[in-house]
């Protein structure tokens, strides 16, 4: 990596886990379209597991009495599912389509941010399986599978800082299953994944640092708004990149 690409690794890393450390998830959403203009994905996605396990367990330390275990139960089973159907396809796909699917889905998200496009009515928890399966595959695929549980959890869970644990202890665990997948399918064995991320670590664990404590005194539609923008402009880049390939 050039120095350029080392400083913008570094100021990518530092606001994706800024906003990690507010709001629990959106490190992976921010960062890997940002990191993919100038890495190739099969890099990127092992590399942010790292980062992601490393932060699940960070926050999860300080916020397992909030967190709902019910409802991280009724994910996990159909998460697993799809996290090793999108390892899978990330290993086997080409690269340029899944650049622009990539694009389009962090843009749908986006715009459901932006606009704060939700209400406070309490979903069914059947809604676990379409959202577990869906998040599970992104997530395997991308590295960003947030999005679904997200949405999921957001219509579950009206306290910001009980969704904050819940979403870190889901993560945790969908987390350790994509470093199995990861590395039955050789994702993981590279030496320079590996050394990416002990560099990273201490940019990584000064924005979750910054993060947590903005946390308190931030409301929810505020962040949701900020990360809309943030996905908006990484999704159009994305989509730039891929149409250059």
């Amino acid at each position: 990596m050039s120095l350029e690409h080392i400083a913008a690794t570094s100021f990518i890393l530092i606001a994706a886990y800024f906003i990690r450390g507010i709001t629990g998830f959106g490190s992976g959403l921010i960062a890997v379209p940002l990191l993919a203009l100038f890495l190739p994905l099969t890099f990127v996605v092992p590399f942010m597991l790292l980062l992601d396990f490393t932060a699940s367990i960070v926050i999860g330390g300080y916020n397992l009495k909030l967190m709902r275990v019910r409802e991280v139960l009724m994910l996990i089973p159909f998460g697993i599912v799809g996290v090793f159907a999108g390892t899978y396809l990330l290993v086997n796909l080409p690269q340029t389509p899944m650049l622009i699917i990539l694009a389009l889905f962090i843009f749908v998200f986006a715009i459901r941010s932006l606009f704060y496009l939700h209400g406070n009515k309490i979903i069914s928890a059947w809604w676990s399986i379409p959202a577990s399966l869906t998040g599970g595959t992104v997530a395997g695929l991308y590295g960003t599978g947030g999005p679904p549980y997200v949405i999921y959890l957001t219509h579950r869970i009206h306290n910001k800082s009980e969704l904050r644990a819940t979403l870190t202890a889901l993560f945790f665990t969908e987390g350790a299953t994509r470093i199995a997948s990861f590395v039955l399918a050789g994702l993981l064995m590279s030496r320079d994944v590996w050394l990416a991320y002990v560099a990273a670590l201490p940019v990584v664990l000064g924005g979750l640092y910054l993060g947590s404590r903005v946390h308190p005194g931030i409301s929810a539609s505020q962040m949701t708004r900020l990360v809309g923008i943030l996905l908006l402009v990484s999704s159009i880049s994305l989509l730039i990149k891929a149409m250059h390939a």
